[in-house]
């Protein structure tokens, strides 16, 4: 009755497109519980009031469109969602995700709720910036073509010296690596404070450079407590010679879209580890899926995103990394089911 569901929808090109995989609660139907995410995450609340006449409410719905059982998986549905694009600020991923993952996520319509997939048109894409720097463009800075870049994380992460930092820096890139980088929790601590990490770090940058004769590279982190403290940090590590700089998804949207900014505007490339992202993305069937993150991210101008593997400590499934993969760095993606 709300407007909430239409089957029968046309889905205009300047829609932005969600896909959710909804669990409903015994006894909701799956079409309801679509249309009320529909609603929510729009312009609905929990009654009908006489202040939606007052607004051009069957513009400014969400409309469920399409309602399709999980393959193999028992009450659970992928439910396709069109969003006007006025419902958005431009240029502003915390407005989109105040929408998209706001309070929908504590609905009691549906015991569980997933962000699976967002298709974003093109004129709401230009809205944002977008990542200053590509492959190519990285590859000419470096000046290394025609294989991998070869980086690692310097461990411990926690507990050495400023000195001890920099020296395993400059062993690594000694030994033949093309980067190394800070880990997500190194930031200012009592036994090793940021300046004297950048300053010890990058003198094992140069050191390592002027022996192997080639461009070499370290990801300082930068992520703080504020953005005054950030931006210090970045235009330090810009002073004392970094091509790159880090930084943490745990800062938050907004934040990573300042420095996203920054970074552009001083030539720096940004890298972001995606530190915090399985509290919403490992569960199955509540949270969110990596992959919009991926879009989200390069929408804020993020160079480089820490994307997971296949091998290693942490999850990650070939078909689902791989997926990651293609989302980063392709412009446009199809379905491709296996």
């Amino acid at each position: 009755k709300m407007g909430y569901w239409d089957a029968d929808y046309v889905i205009k090109e300047t829609d932005i497109l969600a896909l959710f995989r909804i669990t409903p609660q015994p006894g909701v139907d799956p079409i309801e519980a679509s249309a009320a995410i529909a609603g929510e995450s729009s312009t609905a609340t929990w009654t009908v009031v006489w202040t939606d006449l007052l607004t051009a409410c069957d513009l400014y719905r969400a409309k469920a469109y399409r309602v399709d059982p999980v393959p193999n998986v028992a009450d659970q549905y992928f439910a396709y969602i069109a969003y006007d694009i006025d419902l958005f600020e431009e240029g502003s991923i915390a407005n989109l995700t105040a929408s998209i993952i706001g309070n929908v996520f504590g609905f009691k319509a549906v015991k569980a709720l997933r962000l699976e997939d967002m298709r974003m048109p093109v004129a709401y894409l230009k809205t944002f910036q977008g990542p200053a720097t590509g492959l190519i463009v990285e590859r000419e800075r470096m000046d290394k073509f025609g294989r991998p870049f070869l980086g690692a994380t310097v461990k411990p992460k926690l507990g050495l010296s400023g000195k001890n930092y920099g020296r395993v820096v400059y062993e690594g890139l000694k030994g033949g690596l093309d980067f190394l980088k800070d880990d997500e929790n190194i930031n200012s601590q009592p036994f090793m404070r940021w300046r004297e990490r950048f300053l010890y770090s990058m003198e094992g940058v140069n050191k390592a450079s002027a022996s192997a004769g080639e461009i070499k590279g370290h990801y300082l982190n930068v992520t703080a407590a504020t953005m005054e403290d950030m931006y210090e940090r970045a235009e330090f590590s810009k002073d004392v010679g970094s091509i790159i700089c880090m930084i943490d998804l745990v800062i938050g949207y907004t934040a990573i879209q300042s420095m996203a900014i920054w970074a552009r505007k001083h030539d720096m490339i940004l890298h972001l580890h995606r530190a915090g992202n399985s509290t919403y993305s490992r569960q199955k069937n509540h949270g969110m899926n990596f992959r919009v993150i991926c879009k989200w991210m390069r929408m804020a101008g993020v160079d480089h995103i820490h994307a997971g593997t296949v091998v290693g400590k942490l999850e990650g499934d070939p078909l689902m990394i791989k997926g990651f993969y293609n989302t980063l760095l392709e412009s446009e993606t199809d379905i491709n089911l296996p």
